[in-house]
């Protein structure tokens, strides 16, 4: 993505300021293509006196809404500027992030050659002397870091995904990855704590994407847990002949803030069958269908 790009807070913005948000534009963007939606064709210094944007950067920033293909540009006198639908400018934002991950996967594969060349040489003498408690599971951050690994984890996944999770909040930003996998014909269930468990903030989260999935993905089997669930996380393709599988996960710490969490990533196939074997209990004993 682009990296002058600002990710802004949705926390207190307005309806239309949130459905922007998610073109991820700058702040001057976002309100120069909400005022012009809004006013239809204008010229730069009307706009600039509309929403307060320096009359220095005005030009710079319908430039940019031009570039990415969500206005036209009307070469008047003055030269005035105009918004294409809404319909338009997200099909122009989707192939936008298209033709950008093309274009990264085009350096990466011209590069990949020389790259493992390069570093395939001294991994192999790394790890030489990796003991097999090192190789059991390495750590990333709970949050983006970890999402990355379930999202890479769902999009390699080649029959089964089973998740456990206490209100699975972070759903969206993994629904991409989920959805791939359901194409694919990964067969996937979803352990959620019972709401009964939950505080009313997370049981409001629960219920809207319990709700989301079963109506979106009606194929994914959904149960709530009897207990608490001291163990949290995604497993992908287990075999219980500890050959393959791999999985993200975490143990319930309460007195640790979120932003210290880690999560455990393995790809040990006797601890991803002990895990699959500990889900598969709950799903069979200590838990009910939604519903």
């Amino acid at each position: 993505m682009r990296e002058r790009r600002l990710h802004r807070a949705m926390t207190g913005s307005s309806d239309a300021e949130r459905l922007l948000s998610t073109l991820e534009l700058t702040e001057y963007e976002e309100t120069a293509l909400t005022e012009l939606l809004t006013l239809g064709r204008t010229t730069a210094p009307d706009l600039s006196n509309a929403t307060g944007i320096p009359k220095a950067r005005i030009y710079g920033v319908l430039e940019s809404l031009a570039e990415y293909g969500y206005i036209k540009i009307i070469p008047d006198r003055p030269k005035e500027y105009q918004p294409k639908p809404p319909a338009e400018i997200l099909d122009r934002a989707v192939e936008n992030e298209r033709q950008s991950f093309l274009e990264y996967e085009s350096r990466i594969e011209e590069h990949r050659d020389q790259f493992l060349a390069e570093f395939g040489p001294r991994y192999d003498q790394a790890t030489q002397e990796i003991t097999p408690t090192e190789e059991l599971f390495y750590v990333v951050d709970v949050g983006e870091p970890s999402e990355r690994e379930t999202r890479a984890l769902y999009s390699d996944a080649g029959s089964q995904v089973d998740v456990v999770s206490k209100s699975f909040e972070y759903f969206k930003r993994v629904e991409p990855a989920v959805s791939d996998a359901l194409a694919r014909g990964v067969e996937l269930r979803f352990l959620l704590l019972h709401p009964d468990h939950l505080t009313p903030e997370n049981r409001d989260i629960q219920a809207d994407i319990v709700a989301h999935v079963s109506e979106s993905y009606p194929d994914v089997e959904i149960r709530f847990s009897e207990d608490k669930l001291p163990l949290r996380g995604t497993i992908a393709d287990p075999d219980l002949e500890y050959e393959t599988g791999k999985a993200v996960f975490q143990v319930e710490e309460t007195d640790v803030p979120l932003h210290m969490r880690q999560a455990a990533v393995t790809e040990s196939g006797s601890l991803v069958a002990a895990m699959e074997r500990y889900f598969a209990l709950i799903w069979e004993y200590e838990s009910e269908p939604v519903g």
